[in-house]
């Protein structure tokens, strides 16, 4: 049994386009709960706000149309485009970071922190676009690179290497978004530049000087007082189960552990958390996690951990299956982005972490990172598309069903072509250098048989009219096995020579 399910493992797991058929699975269903969610955790703000149970919602469903719409456009570019597009999407993450830092009224304060720019009533956060731009810039520049081979001479030198060259342009990105005052997506931000690095390839020792300056800043947040310090101090008694401050600083981390514990097994019902009526603060934002659990109980708060493990589990198998190293570093630096920010969301609801303020992807209500977060999911489904089974099998059986409703045509035969080994002249031009020379059709010398070769066969048909063969033949019906157990030919043959053997028995 645990060999038939095994085998039925292994052929699931080499079928062409599971990876696009899961990816499509996970994420369309995360927005359908999202949706859900945002329905029922903004009923109160809703009746509060605009007198009607349903106007919040109506304004996600929005959002999310939106981002659907982007999710089609990643499906229909091909990465390619992408990639040739990427410094400009770059440069519009940074102008409009900018932009929000400007004292000319553009930028909105909200939550304590002034990320929006308000244009035409519509509330853009210019970070979520700069994660995304930096995940892509990265994947283009560090493409084919190796952290370590360019040996600087002077200090200048050290910035004609790709992976400096990126590292400034994070960090300033990075200190763009502190300065607004949105420490949750500046954590957010750093983690993507991370990932890139790291599956770039950048020196482990690099990464022990990031963590030391992760500790470092972690402890000066501790020790420094304030709102910051004092969710240091409420994660600490939450970790012993003894939150003393439940009116003050613990009310947030508090009222989420008594709607996880109001939801049970099962969950109230959708619709009827009592938490959402200005009980839990956030409720259809940060905690909206709290709210699933209440609503759907311990089953629906797994079935959404499953749906994030999944979607990283086929998402970093895209990476290691795609056709470039552009693919790779792209589809790899996407799916890390989003299953950290669901691992950080969840674990601070659970108590796992302190609250940082990063919101639970495609579930949480919001604008930019409704559309931004769902049109990226676009382009890992793409790259998966672009995967060589996937396009051997399109190209064989057409595409799926899904593809053909949506118009979404097949890979071009450019995305489609294989990667070569080697490096090419250095003039770029003429095949690689280390590529391996193909074997020609037919070997040379093979139409000139040795003169040895054919008077034996010659000789061997005017004696028994057969030709000569090969010791490895099989056993012709009649033969007998030897006295030794093995494949024997018989020797009776004319003038006492073994008939299968051509040889003369000493």
């Amino acid at each position: 049994m645990r060999a038939a399910i095994g085998r039925w493992f292994s052929a699931a797991g080499a079928r062409p386009g599971l990876d696009y058929l899961m990816l499509r699975i996970c994420v369309l269903t995360l927005v359908g709960i999202g949706m859900l969610m945002a329905y029922s955790a903004s009923m109160a703000t809703s009746v509060a706000e605009d007198g009607v149970v349903w106007q919040q919602a109506l304004r996600q469903a929005v959002m999310v149309i939106a981002g659907l719409f982007c999710f089609w456009l990643g499906l229909r570019i091909p990465p390619r485009k992408w990639r040739s597009a990427t410094v400009w999407l770059l440069l519009l993450a940074i102008a409009l970071l900018l932009l929000v830092l400007t004292p000319v009224g553009t930028g909105r304060e909200e939550v304590g922190s002034q990320s929006w720019i308000v244009v035409a009533g519509i509330s853009i956060q210019p970070s979520e676009i700069a994660r995304i731009a930096i995940a892509l810039f990265g994947a283009n520049l560090l493409a084919d690179k190796r952290f370590g081979m360019y040996h600087p001479r002077t200090i200048w030198d050290y910035f004609k290497d790709p992976f400096v060259q990126y590292t400034v342009v994070a960090l300033g990105m990075f200190g763009l978004i502190i300065a607004q005052g949105d420490m949750g997506m500046g954590m957010s931000f750093a983690l993507v530049a991370i990932f890139t690095l790291f599956f770039a390839g950048m020196h482990k020792s690099m990464f022990v000087f990031i963590l030391v300056l992760a500790i470092v800043g972690v402890a000066v947040l501790f020790t420094g007082g304030g709102y910051r310090s004092n969710r240091f101090h409420t994660y600490f008694d939450a970790l012993v189960g003894n939150i003393q401050d439940t009116q003050g600083t613990g009310f947030q981390t508090y009222q989420g552990f008594l709607s996880l514990a109001d939801g049970g097994l099962t969950g109230v019902g959708l619709g009827q958390s009592r938490a959402k009526w200005f009980y839990l603060p956030e409720a259809r934002n940060d905690f909206v996690f709290a709210i699933v659990g209440e609503e759907m109980g311990l089953w629906g708060g797994l079935l959404v951990i499953t749906l994030f493990f999944f979607l990283g589990f086929f998402g970093f198998r895209t990476a290691m299956r795609a056709q470039n190293q552009f693919q790779g570093l792209a589809a790899g630096t996407l799916t890390a982005a989003v299953v950290s920010q669901a691992f950080f969301n969840i674990s601070y609801v659970i108590g796992l972490l302190p609250v940082t303020g990063i919101q639970l992807p495609m579930i949480s209500a919001g604008g930019t990172a409704a559309i931004i977060t769902i049109g990226s999911m676009g382009l890992l489904c793409n790259i998966a598309r672009h995967e060589p089974a996937q396009v051997s099998a399109m190209q064989n059986y057409g595409r799926p069903l899904f593809d053909r409703l949506l118009w979404i045509p097949e890979p071009e035969p450019s995305d489609a072509a294989p990667r070569t080994g080697g490096r090419r002249r250095a003039d770029g031009s003429g095949a690689p250098r280390d590529a391996r020379p193909e074997r020609p059709a037919v070997p040379a010398g093979a139409h000139e048989r040795p003169a040895r070769a054919r008077e034996r066969e010659q000789s061997h048909r005017a004696r028994f009219g057969a030709p000569v063969t090969s010791r490895t033949t099989s056993r012709r019906a009649g033969e007998q096995p030897t006295a030794r157990g093995g494949r024997g030919a018989r020797t009776g043959g004319p003038d006492g020579r073994d008939s299968r053997r051509g040889t003369r028995r000493r």
